[in-house]
């Protein structure tokens, strides 16, 4: 019976807990919480990929600097043996009459418990390769903080895209709701005998349209979620609620000197190509200097013997030089194809610089046209309003009839998408220029 009880009890508490969860509402997403989402480590896939690569890096930084460490191992064997004499060359004459010196010899045991070392005293290719490694790093964390960036002005792109088409959804409401109004009107203006049914009927055909122009607009804001939720790295069946609307938000004056000074300093993507350029140049000195003759220090310690009861201690140490004289052609080969990798880093570097310049030129240009586009949209926004609160005016007082108002209610729908529409490229232009200067993450703050 106890157990009938605790299990009924456990039912309840399962069914209160998902009900809890199926209460839940959809996800409180503002610009800011969408990219520190994306950019977190388990968000955005290239995030991950990116600090994959900074740990491969790190593992190969270690392998360089192992070259001029210590190397020690430890060993103990036991073997048995049995040894031709014959076949090594080896002929004893003794002279005793009736004795030969036997050609088998065996089997014996050898026992050899030894522990050998080694250490490079100078290698000046090993130690530019680890130089190389520890710039390769510094890449690596220069192309974190690049993926960041990019990751970050994507999905600032992909929320302002949502936003929009959230905005374009009210929009669509709202002249659904003018023209239920201006339906309305008509049927008033029909019934008190001042209209005809021909008005009625283009104002059914209006709202038509409206009605469907709002259906593609949820359509496409569906969509917009669905590219935002996949550019965060979240499931695609999350619901999300936007919290930031379009806005107008000014930026501060800047010249383009001063936008190109910002982004050579900021941008870590040229920081980045900047350093493996260094790395090229330090892979490709390494390589020359393998012409150089590298000296090792080496040592064993250890017993040995037929067994544990005999054996007795040996040693070995020396120093040996290795000096290259020929190996077929193959330093050279690598001598010249890492000076290729060198020039070749270098004409990067070059021509990304020349990218960040076009970047930030298009950028400003981009902004100061969208902020002509906001103005003229908000003058237009209220000329087609104030038209069309005159047209109706005029309508109902019989000055005039319905068509003059269908036409002043098509031109504040276009103006308000043409607001909506400024706004989105106002602030996608701002999107634009703060990566162009590398500061896309400090803008979403």
């Amino acid at each position: 019976m106890k157990f009938a009880w605790m299990l009924m009890v456990s039912v309840v508490s399962s069914g209160m807990a998902a009900d809890q969860g199926g209460e839940r509402g959809p996800l409180q997403l503002s610009l800011k919480r969408a990219v520190e989402i994306a950019t977190s480590p388990e968000g955005n896939s290239n995030i991950q990929l990116s600090g994959e690569a900074l740990k491969q890096a790190q593992l190969r930084s270690a392998e360089a600097r192992a070259a001029l460490l210590p190397d020690f191992e430890a060993s103990i064997g036991e073997q048995s043996a049995t040894r031709n004499l014959g076949a090594l060359g080896i002929s004893v004459v003794v002279p005793i009459p009736g004795f030969h010196f036997p050609t088998f010899v065996g089997p014996y045991t050898t026992m050899d418990a030894r522990v050998t070392g080694s250490q490079t005293v100078f290698d000046f290719s090993s130690i530019r390769r680890f130089q190389a490694s520890k710039v390769g790093i510094s890449a690596a964390r220069s192309d974190v903080d690049s993926t960041e960036d990019r990751v970050a002005a994507l999905v600032a792109r992909a929320y302002l895209a949502a936003v929009k088409a959230d905005a374009d959804v009210d929009t669509a409401k709202a002249n659904v709701t003018l023209s239920e109004a201006v339906l309305a009107q008509a049927d008033n203006q029909k019934k008190a005998g001042t209209g005809t049914g021909i008005e009625i009927t283009r104002a059914k055909v209006q709202l038509a349209n409206d009605q469907q122009h709002l259906l593609e607009a949820q359509n496409a804001r569906r969509s917009a979620h669905l590219r935002l939720l996949r550019a965060m790295g979240l499931r695609l069946d999350t619901e999300i609620e936007l919290t930031d609307k379009l806005k107008y938000v000014p930026v501060d004056a800047v010249t383009v000197e001063q936008a190109k000074t910002q982004a050579f300093q900021s941008r870590p993507d040229y920081k980045a190509q900047q350093e493996r350029e260094a790395n090229a140049r330090l892979s490709a000195s390494a390589t020359k200097l393998e012409r150089l003759p590298s000296v090792q220090a080496f040592g064993d310690y250890g017993s040995i013997g037929t067994g544990l009861n005999n054996a007795l201690p040996t040693r070995t140490y020396g120093i040996s030089v290795r000096v290259p004289v020929f190996d077929g052609g193959r330093r050279d080969a690598r001598r010249v194809e890492s000076a290729s990798q060198y020039h070749s880093e270098q004409v990067r570097t070059n021509d990304l610089k020349e990218q960040v310049e076009l970047d930030v030129r298009l950028a400003l240009d981009g902004l100061r046209s969208a902020e002509d586009e906001v103005g003229v949209a908000k003058e237009g926004l209220e000329l087609a309003d104030n038209e069309l609160t005159q047209a109706r005016r005029r309508y109902a007082a019989g000055v005039t009839n319905s068509l003059e108002v269908t036409d002043a209610q098509t031109r504040l729908e276009r103006a308000r998408d043409n607001q909506t529409a400024a706004l989105y490229n106002y602030n996608l232009a701002r999107v634009d220029l703060a990566q162009a200067m590398g500061k896309v993450r400090s803008m979403v703050q």
